[in-house]
């Protein structure tokens, strides 16, 4: 029965680590996540693959790229289903999506600008513009009530 595995990968493989599993017909999975316009591995020198243990373990060991399969003196270290799962789960479009200030908000919670020269301020999320990086939030600061449209990386939800 095939089980996942986590795989250590040489210094900057895992890409290369992914593409010979892919092509050798292997189950892995390599989360990605993208900074700066560039896409990056999201666990730096691990991946995950799925295969039979003990007899895929030699082939899956000395791959090209691979560093050591987590284990033991026993043998890998099996890891359930659900942690894949968990994790694909934080994907928007193959793409693990990082949260800079915790959950997203949504139309109606109460946000707090986090940075910028208007940091501090609080508001309620109206909506998300188009851009999909905007957001449209109105502010009730002392005697100043208005809206603003602010880049959605710069708000975070305020939690009760």
């Amino acid at each position: 029965m095939k089980k996942w595995y986590v795989l250590n990968t040489r210094p900057k493989k895992e890409f290369q680590v992914e593409k010979l599993f892919i092509e050798g017909g292997f189950n892995v999975y390599n989360p990605k996540y993208k900074q700066d316009n560039q896409i990056l591995p999201f666990f730096a020198g691990y991946g995950f693959v799925q295969f039979e243990f003990p007899s895929q373990y030699q082939m899956v060991k000395y791959t090209r790229g691979v560093k050591r399969i987590i284990g033991n003196e026993e043998g890998p270290i099996p890891i359930g289903d659900e942690v894949i799962l968990v994790i694909k789960a934080r994907e928007k479009n193959g793409l693990i999506e990082l949260e800079k200030y915790g959950i997203e908000p949504g139309v109606g919670d109460e946000i707090e600008v986090a940075e910028g020269p208007l940091k501090g301020l609080r508001g309620i999320f109206k909506k998300e513009m188009k851009a999909k990086e905007r957001a449209l939030i109105l502010l009730n600061y002392v005697t100043y009530h208005g809206r603003i449209i602010i880049e959605k990386k710069r708000i975070k939800k305020v939690l009760k």
